[in-house]
């Protein structure tokens, strides 16, 4: 059947939520503190109550995974979810793609996270360190956007590699149906480079609302049985013999991932609050 964690999640903040102020001006309907999980050998965990923009997903975690942080990428590419956020020259600050991939030193030198958890995951698998930041306290306000999906961290268990994602701010209507699927993708795509199979997406939720703009497409939403089942991933491997896994990542591309046995409801649209 579909992810109805996710829409569970939904009905408790249209139901139960406080009403509370918030940066945007538009106002929520919020909770705090609630946690789902998918088991990713059951299906791929893309959201069939209404559908998901899967192309979008793809090349944004590809452009994460490349350490960019210029929109012009994506827009070359029909993606325009990080346009509202860009400065006249494409620029977001030293968003999420940065943080991952460079992270300063405090010497000068770039981090890339990706390439240590990896090595990590290979030569001490039952490390309690296997963390990726995006939340950079330093570098924060010279963000656009601070990260909403802070930190993630890596469990390997009887060769299966386990996600579980920290998220501070979670748009339950517009951004976590993304969410959902950007790390259930990052799961697989980090479990096929380093020879593991998949295991649980986990999503921790600090403010999970919904915008009060968002209440009738939520309630639409909901109104749909959730009787469709989930679609399978099939996961292209790119990497080349020579390749290091953490390099094999950005090679990754729209060719690479096919979703199928997608047939979810239509699309619901709904304003974005910036």
């Amino acid at each position: 059947m579909g992810a109805t964690q996710y829409e569970d999640l939904l009905r408790d903040v249209l139901e139960n939520g406080v009403e509370r102020t918030d940066r945007t001006g538009t106002g929520t309907k919020s909770l705090f503190g609630r946690m789902i999980r998918f088991d990713l050998s059951k299906g791929f965990p893309l959201i069939t109550s209404k559908k998901v923009y899967m192309r979008a997903v793809i090349l944004e975690l590809i452009w994460f995974l490349m350490g960019s942080t210029n929109v012009r990428w994506l827009q070359e590419r029909g993606v325009n979810i990080w346009n509202e956020w860009a400065d006249e020259n494409g620029e977001l600050g030293p968003v999420y793609g940065a943080q991952w991939r460079k992270w300063p030193g405090p010497n000068g030198e770039e981090i890339d996270q990706i390439m240590k958890v990896m090595k990590s995951i290979l030569h001490t698998p039952d490390s309690r360190r296997l963390v990726v930041s995006a939340w950079n306290v330093a570098e924060v306000d010279g963000m656009a956007l601070p990260p909403c999906h802070a930190m993630f961290q890596f469990y390997v268990e009887d060769g299966k590699l386990s996600c579980m994602l920290t998220q501070r701010s979670a748009d339950i209507f517009l951004g976590v149906p993304f969410n959902i699927a950007s790390y259930a993708l990052l799961t697989f795509m980090f479990a096929q480079q380093l020879g593991l199979e998949v295991g649980e997406l986990v999503m921790s939720f600090g403010d999970v609302h919904l915008y009060l703009n968002h209440i009738d497409q939520a309630e639409l939403q909901l109104s749909r049985p959730s009787d469709r089942p989930l679609p399978t991933l099939e996961l292209i491997n790119p990497a080349e013999e020579s390749d290091q896994p953490w390099d094999a990542l950005e090679k990754y591309t729209l060719d690479h991932v096919k979703i199928i046995g997608y047939d979810p409801y239509d699309a619901i649209k709904a304003p974005i609050s910036v």
